[in-house]
Protein backbone atom coordinates (compact mmCIF):
# COMPACT_ATOMS: atom_id res chain seq x y z
CA UNK A 1 0.00 0.00 0.00
CA UNK A 2 1.14 3.42 -0.72
CA UNK A 3 1.45 6.61 1.47
CA UNK A 4 -0.64 9.37 1.32
CA UNK A 5 1.57 12.35 0.67
CA UNK A 6 3.26 14.46 3.80
CA UNK A 7 2.19 10.73 5.85
CA UNK A 8 5.18 8.73 6.45
CA UNK A 9 4.14 4.94 5.89
CA UNK A 10 5.96 4.59 9.52
CA UNK A 11 2.97 6.97 10.53
CA UNK A 12 0.41 5.54 8.45
CA UNK A 13 1.13 2.22 9.91
CA UNK A 14 0.82 3.22 13.74
CA UNK A 15 -2.51 4.95 12.80
CA UNK A 16 -3.68 1.58 11.46
CA UNK A 17 -2.16 -0.09 14.37
CA UNK A 18 -4.14 2.75 16.82
CA UNK A 19 -7.37 2.19 14.63
CA UNK A 20 -7.33 -1.34 15.12
CA UNK A 21 -6.38 -1.72 18.79
CA UNK A 22 -9.14 0.62 19.31
CA UNK A 23 -11.52 -1.69 17.39
CA UNK A 24 -10.76 -5.07 19.30
CA UNK A 25 -10.83 -2.91 22.21
CA UNK A 26 -14.98 -1.94 21.86
CA UNK A 27 -15.35 -5.54 20.58
CA UNK A 28 -14.14 -6.73 23.61
CA UNK A 29 -16.26 -4.44 25.53
CA UNK A 30 -19.47 -6.16 26.84
CA UNK A 31 -23.02 -4.78 26.39
CA UNK A 32 -23.75 -3.10 29.46
CA UNK A 33 -27.96 -1.86 29.45
CA UNK A 34 -29.09 0.48 32.31
CA UNK A 35 -31.59 -2.52 33.16
CA UNK A 36 -31.59 -5.91 32.88
CA UNK A 37 -32.37 -7.53 29.67
CA UNK A 38 -36.39 -8.61 29.25
CA UNK A 39 -35.56 -12.32 29.55
CA UNK A 40 -38.73 -14.32 30.41
CA UNK A 41 -37.47 -17.24 32.05
CA UNK A 42 -35.38 -15.21 34.30
CA UNK A 43 -37.80 -13.11 35.28
CA UNK A 44 -40.65 -16.42 36.05
CA UNK A 45 -37.03 -18.34 37.98
CA UNK A 46 -36.52 -14.74 40.08
CA UNK A 47 -39.88 -14.27 40.94
CA UNK A 48 -40.65 -17.88 41.83
CA UNK A 49 -37.33 -18.16 43.70
CA UNK A 50 -36.23 -15.07 44.91
CA UNK A 51 -39.45 -12.24 44.42
CA UNK A 52 -37.86 -10.10 47.84
CA UNK A 53 -34.45 -9.69 46.40
CA UNK A 54 -35.59 -8.84 42.41
CA UNK A 55 -38.21 -6.09 44.08
CA UNK A 56 -35.31 -4.60 45.68
CA UNK A 57 -32.95 -4.81 43.02
CA UNK A 58 -34.82 -2.49 40.61
CA UNK A 59 -35.11 0.19 40.15
CA UNK A 60 -36.00 3.22 42.22
CA UNK A 61 -35.84 0.58 45.10
CA UNK A 62 -32.35 -0.36 44.40
CA UNK A 63 -31.57 3.50 44.17
CA UNK A 64 -33.13 4.50 47.85
CA UNK A 65 -31.33 0.94 49.54
CA UNK A 66 -27.69 2.14 47.53
CA UNK A 67 -28.17 5.34 49.54
CA UNK A 68 -29.28 3.99 52.81
CA UNK A 69 -26.84 5.44 55.28
CA UNK A 70 -26.19 2.03 57.44
CA UNK A 71 -25.40 -0.43 54.17
CA UNK A 72 -22.34 1.67 52.88
CA UNK A 73 -19.69 -0.41 54.75
CA UNK A 74 -21.90 -3.29 53.15
CA UNK A 75 -21.61 -2.48 49.62
CA UNK A 76 -18.32 -0.81 50.39
CA UNK A 77 -17.01 -4.19 51.51
CA UNK A 78 -18.22 -6.18 48.57
CA UNK A 79 -16.74 -3.57 45.96
CA UNK A 80 -13.67 -4.45 47.84
CA UNK A 81 -13.84 -8.13 47.55
CA UNK A 82 -14.67 -7.54 43.87
CA UNK A 83 -11.56 -5.07 43.17
CA UNK A 84 -9.33 -7.26 44.12
CA UNK A 85 -10.24 -10.48 41.57
CA UNK A 86 -8.17 -10.23 38.57
CA UNK A 87 -10.71 -9.70 35.17
CA UNK A 88 -10.68 -13.16 34.67
CA UNK A 89 -10.80 -15.29 37.52
CA UNK A 90 -14.38 -16.50 37.63
CA UNK A 91 -14.12 -18.12 40.90
CA UNK A 92 -12.90 -14.75 42.93
CA UNK A 93 -15.32 -13.09 40.91
CA UNK A 94 -18.32 -15.43 42.09
CA UNK A 95 -17.11 -15.87 45.37
CA UNK A 96 -17.29 -11.48 45.63
CA UNK A 97 -20.78 -11.85 45.10
CA UNK A 98 -21.87 -14.47 47.78
CA UNK A 99 -23.85 -13.08 50.93
CA UNK A 100 -22.53 -14.05 53.97
CA UNK A 101 -24.51 -14.21 57.30
CA UNK A 102 -23.49 -10.97 58.50
CA UNK A 103 -24.16 -9.12 54.87
CA UNK A 104 -27.84 -10.89 54.75
CA UNK A 105 -28.67 -10.13 58.21
CA UNK A 106 -28.02 -6.60 57.78
CA UNK A 107 -29.53 -5.96 54.06
CA UNK A 108 -32.39 -8.02 55.52
CA UNK A 109 -33.16 -5.56 58.58
CA UNK A 110 -31.90 -2.09 56.72
CA UNK A 111 -34.51 -3.05 54.04
CA UNK A 112 -37.28 -4.01 56.25
CA UNK A 113 -37.89 -7.27 55.20
CA UNK A 114 -36.54 -9.43 57.75
CA UNK A 115 -36.23 -12.68 58.13
CA UNK A 116 -37.93 -13.82 54.24
CA UNK A 117 -35.46 -11.81 52.68
CA UNK A 118 -32.33 -13.38 54.60
CA UNK A 119 -33.78 -16.35 53.92
CA UNK A 120 -34.14 -15.91 50.04
CA UNK A 121 -30.21 -14.15 50.31
CA UNK A 122 -29.22 -17.45 52.22
CA UNK A 123 -30.46 -19.70 49.39
CA UNK A 124 -29.46 -17.61 46.61
CA UNK A 125 -26.05 -17.49 48.51
CA UNK A 126 -26.23 -21.03 47.45
CA UNK A 127 -26.19 -21.06 44.44
CA UNK A 128 -24.08 -19.75 43.88
CA UNK A 129 -21.61 -21.94 46.36
CA UNK A 130 -22.91 -25.23 44.90
CA UNK A 131 -23.20 -24.19 41.07
CA UNK A 132 -20.39 -21.54 40.94
CA UNK A 133 -17.77 -22.96 43.45
CA UNK A 134 -18.51 -26.27 43.16
CA UNK A 135 -19.57 -27.06 47.11
CA UNK A 136 -21.60 -29.54 48.17
CA UNK A 137 -25.72 -29.66 46.79
CA UNK A 138 -28.25 -30.49 49.07
CA UNK A 139 -29.32 -33.67 47.29
CA UNK A 140 -26.05 -34.82 45.94
CA UNK A 141 -27.07 -37.81 44.65
CA UNK A 142 -30.01 -35.79 42.20
CA UNK A 143 -29.23 -32.51 41.76
CA UNK A 144 -25.72 -29.88 41.68
CA UNK A 145 -23.92 -28.85 38.42
CA UNK A 146 -23.96 -31.17 34.88
CA UNK A 147 -20.12 -31.39 35.24
CA UNK A 148 -17.80 -32.41 38.03
CA UNK A 149 -16.78 -28.94 40.28
CA UNK A 150 -12.67 -29.88 39.49
CA UNK A 151 -13.36 -29.99 35.70
CA UNK A 152 -12.41 -27.56 32.80
CA UNK A 153 -16.08 -27.63 31.72
CA UNK A 154 -17.36 -26.72 35.25
CA UNK A 155 -14.88 -23.53 35.41
CA UNK A 156 -15.65 -22.44 31.75
CA UNK A 157 -19.35 -22.93 32.59
CA UNK A 158 -19.31 -20.86 35.44
CA UNK A 159 -17.28 -18.73 33.64
CA UNK A 160 -19.64 -17.92 30.36
CA UNK A 161 -22.43 -17.97 33.38
CA UNK A 162 -20.70 -14.47 34.66
CA UNK A 163 -20.04 -13.05 31.06
CA UNK A 164 -24.03 -14.07 30.07
CA UNK A 165 -25.70 -11.93 33.48
CA UNK A 166 -23.03 -9.23 32.91
CA UNK A 167 -24.22 -9.02 28.79
CA UNK A 168 -27.68 -9.45 29.96
CA UNK A 169 -27.19 -5.78 32.37
CA UNK A 170 -27.72 -7.14 35.44
CA UNK A 171 -24.68 -5.04 36.80
CA UNK A 172 -21.56 -6.03 38.30
CA UNK A 173 -21.16 -9.33 40.72
CA UNK A 174 -21.13 -7.09 44.06
CA UNK A 175 -24.58 -5.72 43.65
CA UNK A 176 -27.52 -6.81 44.39
CA UNK A 177 -28.97 -7.05 40.76
CA UNK A 178 -25.71 -8.43 39.46
CA UNK A 179 -25.47 -11.25 42.33
CA UNK A 180 -28.92 -12.07 41.93
CA UNK A 181 -28.60 -12.08 37.60
CA UNK A 182 -25.85 -14.54 38.32
CA UNK A 183 -27.24 -16.75 40.11
CA UNK A 184 -29.96 -17.33 37.56
CA UNK A 185 -27.12 -17.54 34.62
CA UNK A 186 -25.51 -20.66 36.38
CA UNK A 187 -29.16 -22.29 37.17
CA UNK A 188 -29.44 -21.73 33.75
CA UNK A 189 -25.86 -22.87 32.38
CA UNK A 190 -26.89 -26.12 34.26
CA UNK A 191 -30.33 -26.57 32.74
CA UNK A 192 -32.16 -26.08 36.26
CA UNK A 193 -35.52 -24.50 35.54
CA UNK A 194 -37.65 -27.17 37.42
CA UNK A 195 -38.93 -24.02 39.24
CA UNK A 196 -41.06 -23.06 36.34
CA UNK A 197 -40.53 -25.81 33.70
CA UNK A 198 -44.42 -26.24 34.23
CA UNK A 199 -45.54 -22.94 34.97
CA UNK A 200 -48.24 -22.07 35.18
CA UNK A 201 -49.02 -25.38 36.37
CA UNK A 202 -52.89 -24.87 37.72
CA UNK A 203 -53.91 -22.87 34.52
CA UNK A 204 -52.92 -25.23 31.82
CA UNK A 205 -51.92 -28.64 33.35
CA UNK A 206 -54.09 -28.71 35.79
CA UNK A 207 -57.15 -26.75 34.42
CA UNK A 208 -59.08 -29.46 34.13
CA UNK A 209 -58.81 -30.46 37.45
CA UNK A 210 -59.47 -27.03 39.17
CA UNK A 211 -62.72 -27.06 37.30
CA UNK A 212 -63.70 -30.38 38.33
CA UNK A 213 -63.08 -29.40 42.15
CA UNK A 214 -64.87 -26.32 42.20
CA UNK A 215 -67.97 -28.50 40.87
CA UNK A 216 -67.35 -31.15 43.30
CA UNK A 217 -69.35 -31.23 46.83
CA UNK A 218 -67.17 -32.78 49.06
CA UNK A 219 -69.17 -34.22 51.39
CA UNK A 220 -70.35 -37.07 49.35
CA UNK A 221 -66.73 -38.08 49.38
CA UNK A 222 -65.18 -40.65 52.00
CA UNK A 223 -61.49 -38.71 50.94
CA UNK A 224 -60.79 -35.40 48.60
CA UNK A 225 -57.94 -36.81 47.00
CA UNK A 226 -55.94 -39.90 46.57
CA UNK A 227 -51.76 -38.96 47.12
CA UNK A 228 -49.64 -41.16 44.79
CA UNK A 229 -46.41 -41.10 45.41
CA UNK A 230 -43.91 -41.78 41.89
CA UNK A 231 -40.62 -43.77 42.19
CA UNK A 232 -38.50 -43.73 39.48
CA UNK A 233 -36.54 -46.45 37.62
CA UNK A 234 -33.02 -47.09 38.13
CA UNK A 235 -32.41 -47.15 34.16
CA UNK A 236 -32.32 -43.90 32.04
CA UNK A 237 -34.72 -45.96 29.12
CA UNK A 238 -37.69 -47.06 31.61
CA UNK A 239 -40.19 -44.54 31.60
CA UNK A 240 -41.92 -45.55 34.84
CA UNK A 241 -40.86 -48.33 37.54
CA UNK A 242 -42.48 -51.11 38.66
CA UNK A 243 -43.21 -49.75 42.00
CA UNK A 244 -44.97 -46.65 40.12
CA UNK A 245 -46.77 -48.83 38.05
CA UNK A 246 -48.61 -50.41 41.87
CA UNK A 247 -49.40 -47.36 43.00
CA UNK A 248 -51.32 -46.03 39.89
CA UNK A 249 -53.22 -49.47 40.01
CA UNK A 250 -54.07 -49.09 43.40
CA UNK A 251 -55.13 -45.89 42.45
CA UNK A 252 -57.35 -46.33 39.86
CA UNK A 253 -59.30 -49.25 42.10
CA UNK A 254 -60.15 -46.70 44.82
CA UNK A 255 -61.06 -44.28 41.94
CA UNK A 256 -63.28 -46.35 40.28
CA UNK A 257 -64.80 -47.26 44.08
CA UNK A 258 -65.56 -43.49 44.61
CA UNK A 259 -63.07 -42.91 47.22
CA UNK A 260 -62.19 -39.79 46.05
CA UNK A 261 -62.95 -37.51 42.78
CA UNK A 262 -59.33 -36.55 42.21
CA UNK A 263 -55.98 -38.34 42.29
CA UNK A 264 -52.65 -36.12 42.90
CA UNK A 265 -49.95 -37.37 41.10
CA UNK A 266 -46.73 -36.49 42.89
CA UNK A 267 -43.00 -36.28 41.63
CA UNK A 268 -40.17 -34.59 39.30
CA UNK A 269 -37.59 -35.89 37.13
CA UNK A 270 -35.47 -37.67 39.68
CA UNK A 271 -34.34 -41.10 39.36
CA UNK A 272 -31.96 -41.85 37.90
CA UNK A 273 -30.45 -38.55 37.63
CA UNK A 274 -30.50 -36.79 34.31
CA UNK A 275 -33.64 -38.61 33.35
CA UNK A 276 -36.08 -37.08 30.89
CA UNK A 277 -39.12 -38.85 33.00
CA UNK A 278 -41.35 -36.85 35.01
CA UNK A 279 -43.04 -39.01 37.67
CA UNK A 280 -46.02 -37.21 37.72
CA UNK A 281 -46.38 -37.35 34.08
CA UNK A 282 -45.63 -40.99 33.76
CA UNK A 283 -48.34 -41.43 36.54
CA UNK A 284 -50.87 -39.74 35.04
CA UNK A 285 -50.35 -41.14 31.68
CA UNK A 286 -50.65 -44.85 33.14
CA UNK A 287 -54.06 -43.67 34.65
CA UNK A 288 -55.08 -42.17 31.57
CA UNK A 289 -54.27 -44.50 28.82
CA UNK A 290 -54.71 -48.19 30.99
CA UNK A 291 -57.04 -47.75 33.57
CA UNK A 292 -59.41 -44.99 31.73
CA UNK A 293 -59.53 -42.34 34.92
CA UNK A 294 -60.50 -39.48 33.38
CA UNK A 295 -57.37 -36.75 32.59
CA UNK A 296 -60.08 -33.67 34.56
CA UNK A 297 -59.55 -36.18 37.89
CA UNK A 298 -55.78 -35.87 37.69
CA UNK A 299 -53.56 -33.69 39.84
CA UNK A 300 -50.20 -32.87 38.36
CA UNK A 301 -47.42 -32.40 40.96
CA UNK A 302 -43.94 -32.17 38.85
CA UNK A 303 -41.75 -31.06 41.23
CA UNK A 304 -41.17 -32.80 44.58
CA UNK A 305 -38.28 -35.20 44.68
CA UNK A 306 -38.52 -36.50 47.93
CA UNK A 307 -41.50 -38.39 50.08
CA UNK A 308 -41.27 -35.04 52.23
CA UNK A 309 -41.87 -33.19 49.39
CA UNK A 310 -43.94 -35.08 47.76
CA UNK A 311 -47.05 -34.52 50.66
CA UNK A 312 -45.78 -31.07 51.13
CA UNK A 313 -46.52 -30.49 47.37
CA UNK A 314 -49.45 -32.03 47.61
CA UNK A 315 -51.02 -30.12 50.14
CA UNK A 316 -50.09 -26.93 47.87
CA UNK A 317 -52.25 -28.08 44.86
CA UNK A 318 -55.13 -29.33 46.80
CA UNK A 319 -54.89 -25.55 48.40
CA UNK A 320 -54.45 -24.10 45.21
CA UNK A 321 -57.58 -25.93 43.48
CA UNK A 322 -59.56 -24.51 46.42
CA UNK A 323 -60.37 -28.30 48.10
CA UNK A 324 -61.13 -28.34 51.71
CA UNK A 325 -58.02 -28.88 53.60
CA UNK A 326 -59.74 -29.92 56.78
CA UNK A 327 -60.84 -32.67 55.30
CA UNK A 328 -59.04 -35.78 54.68
CA UNK A 329 -57.25 -36.94 51.85
CA UNK A 330 -55.66 -40.46 51.20
CA UNK A 331 -51.80 -41.65 50.65
CA UNK A 332 -51.81 -44.47 48.36
CA UNK A 333 -48.57 -46.29 48.15
CA UNK A 334 -46.92 -49.67 48.52
CA UNK A 335 -46.37 -50.96 52.33
CA UNK A 336 -42.79 -49.99 52.72
CA UNK A 337 -42.87 -46.18 52.02
CA UNK A 338 -46.47 -45.94 53.61
CA UNK A 339 -44.59 -47.76 56.89
CA UNK A 340 -41.83 -44.91 56.50
CA UNK A 341 -44.39 -42.05 56.21
CA UNK A 342 -46.29 -43.01 59.72
CA UNK A 343 -42.87 -43.59 61.62
CA UNK A 344 -40.52 -41.48 63.32
CA UNK A 345 -37.86 -41.17 60.82
CA UNK A 346 -40.41 -39.07 58.60
CA UNK A 347 -41.41 -36.84 61.41
CA UNK A 348 -38.02 -35.87 62.29
CA UNK A 349 -37.04 -35.50 58.40
CA UNK A 350 -39.64 -33.24 57.71
CA UNK A 351 -39.13 -31.26 60.83
CA UNK A 352 -35.03 -30.89 59.43
CA UNK A 353 -35.80 -30.34 55.88
CA UNK A 354 -38.79 -28.37 55.64
CA UNK A 355 -38.89 -26.81 59.35
CA UNK A 356 -42.67 -28.63 59.89
CA UNK A 357 -45.06 -31.44 59.47
CA UNK A 358 -46.86 -30.63 56.06
CA UNK A 359 -49.74 -32.64 57.47
CA UNK A 360 -51.27 -34.99 60.18
CA UNK A 361 -51.04 -38.39 59.63
CA UNK A 362 -54.13 -40.19 60.76
CA UNK A 363 -55.81 -43.92 60.50
CA UNK A 364 -54.24 -46.41 58.85
CA UNK A 365 -56.95 -48.30 56.13
CA UNK A 366 -54.87 -51.02 54.93
CA UNK A 367 -51.05 -51.47 54.31
CA UNK A 368 -51.24 -49.36 51.57
CA UNK A 369 -53.81 -46.76 52.23
CA UNK A 370 -52.78 -43.96 54.91
CA UNK A 371 -55.25 -40.99 55.91
CA UNK A 372 -53.41 -37.63 55.62
CA UNK A 373 -54.57 -33.90 56.71
CA UNK A 374 -53.12 -31.42 55.00
CA UNK A 375 -51.25 -28.25 56.47
CA UNK A 376 -51.50 -24.79 55.71
CA UNK A 377 -47.57 -25.10 56.54
CA UNK A 378 -46.97 -26.64 53.77
CA UNK A 379 -47.94 -23.24 51.43
CA UNK A 380 -45.35 -21.36 51.86
CA UNK A 381 -42.18 -21.63 48.90
CA UNK A 382 -38.87 -22.57 50.00
CA UNK A 383 -36.20 -21.02 48.37
CA UNK A 384 -33.79 -22.80 49.55
CA UNK A 385 -34.39 -26.06 47.12
CA UNK A 386 -33.77 -23.82 43.52
CA UNK A 387 -35.58 -26.82 42.25
CA UNK A 388 -38.53 -27.51 43.93
CA UNK A 389 -38.99 -24.38 46.04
Amino acid sequence: MRARRGVTAAALALALMAMAATNAAAAETPLSPSAPLADRQAEEMGQALYPRVRALARPPAAARLAQAAPLATLFAGRSARLAACAATDAACRIAAARWPEAERAALAQASGQGAPLARELEALDGVLAVYGLGAASRYPKIDGPVFAADSADFADSRAIALMTAQAAGWGAPDTLSGSLGLALALLDANGRDEAIRFAPLDARENAGAAARARQTAWSRYRFTALIVPGVGPEDMASAISSRSLFHATLAAQRFKAGWAPLIVVSGAAVHPRGTRFVEAVELRRVLVERFGVPASAIVLEPYARHTTTNLRNASRRLAALGVPLDRPALIVTDAEQSAYIEGPRFVARNAEELGYQPGAIGRRLSRFDLEFRPSAASLAADPRDPLDP
